[in-house]
């Protein structure tokens, strides 16, 4: 998933014009890096990369010199669940599990992959999650505390998230047909909606969004650490 604008991501004339997942980290655009663990990964086949529209029609250069049949572009929509859509429309037969990764996260682990892999093999929708080690508040409006909520039970939810193809395929097929629902900020919160099991496996404090300007400083001292 490449289709966002990066807007708090943004910091000067430049950043207005090139999406973040362009941007290098150590060298390498950050989209690059996002999908290199999946390409090196033996049980990945085709791989398709939702840009916005302008850009999937012309792609960036070091990203054409990597396009072949294994590797495929789709045109983002207004919203992430009508680009996540679109990347599955374009997805050829084959595939009976789908992974949906971002491109802010440019250092998943080959063992993550194989933990959500592993969930999604035996029927169920995996996601990656870190217990929350901070307070979490309830404001209202005006920024007023309504309550602490028990952190506990609650994680920090990250990707890559794992499916069996025909569920998380019925689940937006689901999703357009009732726009009441209203929009699911990841694939999980729709497979959630029709009752499918949802299973938290272990997540890696490595595998960081890049979200603000800020977070490309922590991007870049990984990325020391990380080969290009």
């Amino acid at each position: 998933m490449a289709a966002g604008r990066g807007v708090r991501a943004r910091t000067g004339a430049a950043d207005a014009v090139e999406p973040k997942q362009f941007r290098l980290v150590g060298g390498v655009p950050l989209l690059l890096r996002a999908i290199r663990p999946f390409a090196e990964h033996p049980r990945v086949g085709p791989i398709v990369v939702v840009l916005p529209p302008e850009h999937a029609a012309s792609p960036p250069e070091w990203l054409r010199a990597q396009l072949s049949e294994r590797l495929l572009v789709a045109a983002g929509g207004d919203a992430r669940q009508q680009s996540v859509a679109s990347g599955l429309a374009r997805l050829p037969a084959g595939p009976s599990l789908v992974l949906v990764h971002d491109a802010a996260r440019p250092f998943v682990a080959r063992e993550l992959i194989d933990r959500v892999l592993a969930v999604a093999a035996r029927g169920a929708a995996a996601v990656p999650g870190l217990p929350l080690s901070d307070t979490v508040k309830e404001t209202d409006a005006a920024g007023l505390v309504v309550r602490t909520v028990p952190r506990d039970r609650l994680v920090a939810v990250q990707t890559p998230q794992a499916f069996p193809r025909e569920m998380l395929e019925t689940a937006h097929q689901r999703a357009r047909s009732d726009p009441a629902a209203g929009a699911a900020t990841d694939d999980a919160a729709l497979c959630e909606r029709l009752g499918h099991a949802v299973r938290i496996v272990a997540g890696s404090a490595r595998n960081i969004k890049v979200t603000t300007a800020e977070d490309f400083g922590l991007a870049e001292a990984l990325a020391a650490e990380v080969p290009a």
